[in-house]
Parts: C-alpha cells; structure tokens; sequence
C-alpha cells in the first residue's frame, strides 16, 4: 500500500492553555471541586505539560462548561462531518486524486455516535460515487488511525478498490466531562479537536515523496481495558485515566515495535524517522526512556502535542505531515498509535529521499 496525500483540519479557534486555565476559574463547576482538583487544573495548564495551545470546536472557552448531553451531541454533529470532509479534501488534493477516484471511505472516531454514520456525511460533502464502500468504525479510541490504515491495506490487497481514503475525526470537546477525579482532570487538559486523512493506494504515483507501507502489527491487551477508556455518567462521555497508562504505553509499543522489525528482519537501529501518538508529556518520555530515543527521535510528535495537544485517532497523521513538510530523512520510518483496548499499533513505512532544498 502507498499513501498518496494527506490532509489534516482543525476548528479555526485556539486556546492558550493559560486561556483555559481562566476560563476554568471562571467557570460554574470551578467552586464545586476539591480544592486538590483544582491544584490539578493549576499544575497541569500552567505548568510544563507539553502543550501550549490547542483548536477546540468553541466559539468561546464559557461554551466547555455548557455540560449536558444535547449540547454535547449538538457540538460533534456540527463540526464532525465538517473537520472530517475538510481534511479529506486537503488530502486528496495533496494526492493530485479526484473524489470519484475513491472506492472505499473509511472513518473513525470515538468522541460522537452518528446513525448514520460519519462516511454518510463525508460522502455527501465530498460527491463520492454511490457504490463507494463506506465503513465506520468506533470504540478504538486514540489508537484508532492504524486499524483504519490496516482495513484500507485489506481492501487494497483484496482488490476491492485501487484507492481508499482513511479519515480520523475526534471532538474532544464534545465529550468534556469534569469531576474530582485526577484522570478526568488531565482529560479536560489535555485533548483538542481535529481531523486527519490519508489517500491510498495499491500503486505508487509521481509527485510527493513515495510514501510505502510496508507491514504492520498490533496487539490487543484487554487485561489493560479499565487503564484506558470511556465510561457512561449522566448520559455523557467521561474518559477513564490511570496513572499508569504512560509505562503501560511505552511497554506495549516496544513489543509491537520488536515484532514487527523480527519478521521484516529489519534492526532497530535501522529507522530513521518516528511517528507517534502522543498521550501526552509524560507518555512521550517513557517512550523516549522505554527504547533509549535521543530526544530528536520525537521532535516532530513533541511539536504536535505542542500546537494541538492530544487529538487523539487524528494525531498520527499531523505528525507524519508535519516529518515530511521538513523533509525529514528518508529510508524506514516507524509508524506507532496506542489507546483504549488497551491496544497499541504500529507500521513500517518506507519512504523516498529528502527533497534537495
């Protein structure tokens, strides 16, 4: 399989994280949390966590606050289908590809429940053909973008189709919970909202840099599930974090790593180039400890997580933008996504050579 183009969306409004921390204090929630919840709030969006700034779907920060599930819903109805089209339509352009070319759409998310689904929308945005084959898939949380990809390569390699397109949507501010607990606390910290697509093919094309997957594999930890994932409260979303989720990560994504290298007979030592979801901070150093990474191995997941903070499934495919819009090395790159199952994913790529500047 081939990756022809890609695109990535966002809403147009950013936040600061000290933005957030005032509309926090400011909020009707504010006075009912302990007062060591709100040392949370303090220490995590002012302090070093990583993130400076983040694009949520709110016209104003008092709009987070508005906690109910009408409104909630309301929010991923609106601006779902509209991320996920508009990074679509940003990857097919990069792929030099019409919307009539696609066969098969796939979409994922975990932050919203449409029925129909999320391809309904897109394919009515986009005038994608009326036999295109258009699935959705939910529930696989932040590590969702290389299930996605894999399904696309199964289509691919059946000949089912001889281009997909791969789309991840996450609003993270439609599923806003706050209490008491540390875990939800980091949550409402962390998460911003935004869209990535892929172009895919069974053939390469001229243009961009040759962009081919080579192999992949993931494992499925559900031992792990209760360290990861949503829950149900008062008809609303309210996302599960353990403490331990970061080593937990970091374990998981070496042994998928080591597994997928063994069959390829390929050494570690081999890749130039690392593309991974980011948790957040603290996720990124266990990495960087777990497999003795120099700190530039994860720059271009570090500058993400800075610009965006976690946007969860979509967070992959702005970091691999962003490696090949600095004309990062080519030869083998590691592709690594990870969340709730507990499950953690990765792909070997192996990409064309830097353009001369």
């Amino acid at each position: 399989m081939y990756i022809l183009g890609l695109g990535t969306a966002t809403p147009p409004n950013r936040y600061t994280q000290t933005e957030c921390w005032t509309a926090f204090q400011a909020s009707p929630q504010f006075p009912e949390l302990t007062a060591r919840a709100r040392t949370i709030l303090e220490t995590v969006l002012l302090g070093n966590n990583g993130i400076t700034s983040r694009c949520l779907a709110l016209d104003s920060l008092k709009e987070a606050f508005d906690l109910n599930p009408d409104t909630l819903h309301r929010r991923f109805v609106r601006h779902a289908p509209l991320l996920a089209a508009d990074a679509a339509w940003r990857a097919l352009r990069d792929a030099g590809r019409q919307a009539d070319d696609i066969e098969a759409v796939i979409v994922s998310t975990c932050t919203g429940y449409l029925c129909p689904g999320l391809t309904s929308y897109v394919a009515e945005s986009l005038g994608l053909r009326r036999d295109v084959l258009a699935l959705d898939l939910v529930g696989q949380g932040c590590g969702a973008a290389l299930p996605n990809l894999r399904t696309a390569e199964a289509l691919l390699a059946a000949g089912r189709c001889r281009y997909a397109l791969s789309i991840c949507v996450e609003v993270c501010s439609a599923a806003f919970y706050l209490d008491n607990d540390p875990g939800v606390l980091v949550s409402a910290c962390l998460f911003g909202d935004g869209a990535g697509a892929a172009v895919l093919a069974r053939e390469p094309q001229s243009g961009n840099r040759r962009i081919h997957w080579k192999t992949s594999g993931s494992a499925l930890v559900p031992a792990d599930r209760d360290a990861l994932r949503f829950e149900q409260q008062q008809g609303m979303l309210r996302n599960v974090l353990k403490r331990s989720v970061p080593a937990l990560a970091a374990a998981q994504a070496e042994a998928v790593l080591d597994e997928v290298l063994a069959t390829a007979n390929v050494p570690r030592s081999d890749i130039r180039t690392w593309i991974w979801h980011a948790g957040g901070r603290d996720v990124l150093e266990a990495l960087q400890e777990r497999m003795a990474l120099g700190a530039g191995d994860l720059r271009w997941s570090r500058d993400m997580l800075n610009a965006y903070g976690n946007l969860s499934s979509a967070f992959v495919y702005f970091v691999l933008q962003e490696a090949l819009r600095k004309n990062a090395p080519g030869g083998r790159w590691w592709l690594s996504s990870f969340g709730a199952g507990f499950s953690c994913h990765g792909a070997l790529l192996e990409v064309g050579p830097a353009r001369a500047s």
